[in-house]
């Protein structure tokens, strides 16, 4: 669960989404107050809301995430068993269910609590320049976030996703022609919009991996959604990732799926040092990760474009250029 943030997730793109079933805080409280005695004097208030799952605070110390879509259920259950039994073996915060939700009349889905993880978005931070987050912290950010994904694509940790029973690539992010189907035609949108201008590189991405014929390699446990968003940074004098949240679309999949932050996220000195602690990752799988990044900050980008806020869409415009070179 994520912790203090400087955005907020668009609650809608140009899709007409709405949430199946609406939580709010008058819904819940009082299931919550039955089912935790010991949370029952704490103010519950909205946190957050992304197009599967609201968020919300109890107290200060603890969040606690609902279903509002159905869609969302599989990816539930699936981020719920990830979460308990790969998450303690992982070398970065990620959430800790405490709280586990008994389904109620009023809340017939799944949900679950955990204590807040602190630090802000990566989005949020200044990663071209000496801003927030300057060279250095870029760098160490970037090492962190290399190591966490080496211990997390573990063959061991593939075998335990299968045991749980979690599906190979629901989504089609593993396949490279599809992601760069998806690239195309989101950032056509941004420049039908006027929000992007032509870019060689990218174009050039984008046709390159239409051409690759498959996933590079074996499939692992992924994320699956890594994006900058997803990412909490504790920035200061020394910065380090805080938390890796939202692992809502956390599957079996190539791990070019999770490598895509390192394109969207970093340049430079912080990409070399990413890939460093990492380990090799191949020139076939780079461009699968790169036209993964474009797909999927494309519709960040997009998102921001249409509900804010504008600091987000700054953020997507400048990790497109980053993720094409």
């Amino acid at each position: 669960m994520r912790g203090a943030q400087l955005l907020t997730m668009p609650s809608a793109v140009s899709t007409g989404w709405v949430p199946d079933r609406e939580i709010t805080p008058e819904l819940v409280a009082p299931v919550i107050a039955a089912q935790f005695p010991g949370l029952a004097q704490l103010p519950v208030m909205v946190f957050d809301q992304g197009w599967d799952n609201a968020v919300l605070a109890v107290g200060d110390r603890w969040l606690f995430r609902f279903i509002h879509r159905a869609i969302a259920l599989d990816g539930a259950r699936r981020e719920l068993d990830v979460l308990r039994e790969v998450g303690p073996h992982l070398p970065l915060p990620v959430p800790r269910p405490r709280f586990i939700g008994r389904p109620t009349p009023e809340l017939p889905w799944p949900f679950w609590g955990a204590e807040r993880l602190p630090g802000v978005e990566l989005a949020s931070l200044d990663l071209t320049g000496v801003g927030a987050l300057g060279a250095a912290g870029r760098a160490e950010v970037a090492g962190e976030l290399g190591g966490f994904l080496r211990e997390l694509h573990r063959p061991e940790h593939a075998v335990t996703a299968g045991r749980l029973g979690l599906p190979v690539d629901p989504v089609g992010r593993g396949d490279p022609r599809r992601q760069s189907a998806r690239a195309a035609e989101r950032i056509a949108e941004l420049r039908a919009a006027g929000l992007l201008g032509a870019d060689r590189e990218v174009d050039e991405v984008v046709a390159a991996a239409a051409a690759l014929d498959g996933p590079a390699g074996p499939v692992g446990l992924v994320h699956g959604d890594l994006h900058l968003r997803h990412v909490l940074v504790s920035p200061g004098a020394v910065s380090h990732v805080s938390g890796v949240i939202d692992w809502g679309d956390t599957s079996l999949a190539d791990p070019a799926v999770d490598l895509m932050i390192a394109f969207a996220g970093f340049d430079g000195p912080a990409r070399a040092a990413f890939v460093e602690a990492y380990g090799q990752i191949g020139d076939v799988r780079a461009l699968h990760a790169r036209v993964t990044a474009l797909a999927v900050t494309a519709a960040l980008t997009l998102g921001a474009a249409a509900t804010g806020p504008p600091a987000l869409l700054a953020a997507g415009i400048a990790a497109l250029a980053r993720a094409a070179r």
